[in-house]
């Protein structure tokens, strides 16, 4: 017999077989054994079974067997592996919608938190103007009540202005609007709404007539008053006096509009445009020196003439160093207690562009 290379005798076809048999038999080992733990495991049907239950499928050739086992592992491994990865995707995407639904649970509920708080404050803040629309010794206003009007400004709460509603139009009209000859029309004129503390430290609603071109000043001035605890004893449409202006200042109501002239005169006052504003008038009255040529000046409003003396010190005096004087003339208002043949203490006013 012939010796190969390396001296050794070719195997013969037996010992062939028994060599990759081997194996096989190793296989088989392993598929019983696998088996017996999946049955004690599981419960379900072992490969054993299996084989005997379909013997074309456990008994083919050798390099089938090999084959199948291998593709089997190789699939075990596969399904472990996508289960695996399918589990850890699951569970990231399990842990992202949590989170997610967390913070838009979370966005939700604070808007709608929000939104529902809003919902309650509009509500309590239209209640409130209700009540104290039908209320007048709450110091309601007459458009407390009535739908908001599109065309509201609102500077902060409680502070805005707008086009005069029909039902200020129907007040005003033949009181502070004359029926006829009034050369200034409606829509000129703006409804002002604004917050102030009275004498007594009572927070009110106030309401102004004024020209449309001071209308965001007025606002924005009565708002820093406000916040200063500045008192105004009475802020209502000189209509409640019968568009009376004595009446009002004796009342020491703050006022703006007022289609009228100036006391003694033929002159339209600048409060006939909307652009003068009285503040508290009963403390900080109207003089003029030796009006009718006897020495004696002229004080209105009657009762006032302690106040006229400025001199001296007493509680609502408009002065240089006083904060209304202050904010008007900051917003370009004049103040009549500058002036020289009369002095208007109460008085601040502006000319239109």
């Amino acid at each position: 017999m012939a010796q190969t290379p390396s001296g050794q005798v070719p195997a013969t076809r037996k010992e062939l077989l028994r060599v990759a048999a081997k194996p096989f038999f190793f296989l088989l080992l392993l598929t019983m054994v696998c088996g017996f733990l999946a049955r004690a495991l599981t419960g379900s049907e072992t490969l054993e079974q299996y084989a005997r239950n379909n013997p074309e499928a456990a008994y083919g050739s050798a390099d089938n067997e090999t084959g199948s086992a291998q593709d089997a592992t190789a699939n075990d491994a596969q399904d472990t592996q996508d289960a695996t990865a399918n589990g850890a995707q699951d569970t990231q995407s399990l842990t992202t919608d949590g989170t997610q639904n967390t913070q838009n649970s979370a966005a939700g509920g604070a808007q709608g938190t929000q939104n529902a708080s809003a919902g309650a404050a509009g509500t309590a803040d239209e209640a409130a103007a209700y009540d104290r629309a039908n209320d007048p010794a709450a110091g309601g206003t007459e458009s407390d009540a009535m739908e908001l009007s599109p065309e509201r400004v609102t500077y902060q709460d409680g502070f805005y202005y707008e086009p005069l509603s029909e039902s200020i139009k129907q007040k005003i009209t033949g009181v502070s609007y004359p029926e006829s000859g009034c050369t200034v029309p409606y829509e000129d004129l703006r409804y002002v709404g604004i917050l102030y503390r009275d004498f007594d430290g009572q927070e009110q609603a106030g309401e102004l007539i004024c020209n449309k071109a001071v209308a965001q000043d007025l606002v924005e001035i009565f708002y820093e008053l406000y916040l200063n605890d500045y008192r105004l004893e009475r802020v209502r449409l000189i209509d409640e006096y019968g568009g009376d202006d004595t009446l009002s200042m004796q009342d020491n109501n703050t006022s703006c509009f007022n289609y009228r002239v100036i006391d003694g005169t033929e002159e339209l006052s600048k409060h006939a445009y909307g652009c003068a504003v009285d503040i508290n008038p009963f403390y900080n009255p109207y003089v003029v020196y030796n009006k009718n040529g006897n020495g004696e000046p002229y004080i209105s409003p009657e009762g006032s003439e302690i106040y006229a003396d400025r001199s001296q010190n007493f509680p609502y005096k408009i002065d240089e160093n006083d904060l209304c004087y202050k904010l008007f003339t900051q917003h370009g208002f004049t103040w009549g207690g500058n002036w020289n043949a009369t002095k208007d203490y109460q008085h601040f006013q502006i000319a239109l562009p």
